[in-house]
C-alpha cells in the first residue's frame, strides 16, 4: 500500500537567495551538506522540508529551521518515468543547528504465515 499523503508534489517552491560564502574553507568547517528535494513545512513557515529520494518507496526526509541554512546550491534536476521533474539541491546547514531526521513507513505484521 503506498504512502499517499507523502511526499506531496509541490508545484513550485520559491527558495530565497543565498550568497555564496566570502571564506569558503572556514565555511566548510562549520556547516554540514545534507542533499534532496526541498518542500515547504507542512505548518511552520519557519522550516524547510528536505525528501532525500522523492521517487522512491524508500524514502525519508529532514527537517531544519531556514534560519540554520547558511547556503543552497542547485544541483541538478530528475525526471520520473511519468514526466514529473523535481529539482535537486544541497543545503548547507550550521553544525550545532536542531534538525529532525523523519522515515515513514508502512506497519504490518512481519513474522512468516504457514500456508
Amino acid at each position: 500500500m503506498p504512502l499517499r499523503k507523502f511526499p506531496e508534489a509541490v508545484k513550485e517552491f520559491a527558495v530565497q537567495v543565498y550568497e555564496r560564502p566570502m571564506d569558503e574553507c572556514r565555511f566548510y568547517e562549520t556547516h554540514i551538506a545534507f542533499t534532496g528535494t526541498p518542500q515547504k513545512h507542512f505548518f511552520d513557515h519557519e522550516k524547510v522540508v528536505l525528501v532525500t529520494d522523492p521517487f522512491s518507496l524508500h524514502t525519508s526526509y529532514y527537517e531544519f529551521y531556514t534560519k540554520d541554512i547558511g547556503f543552497i546550491e542547485e544541483l541538478q534536476t530528475t525526471v520520473n518515468d511519468k514526466g514529473q521533474a523535481i529539482s535537486i539541491v544541497r543545503i548547507w546547514v550550521k553544525k550545532q543547528a536542531i534538525g529532525v531526521h523523519s522515515t515513514p513507513f508502512i506497519v504490518a505484521d512481519t513474522r512468516m504465515r504457514k500456508q
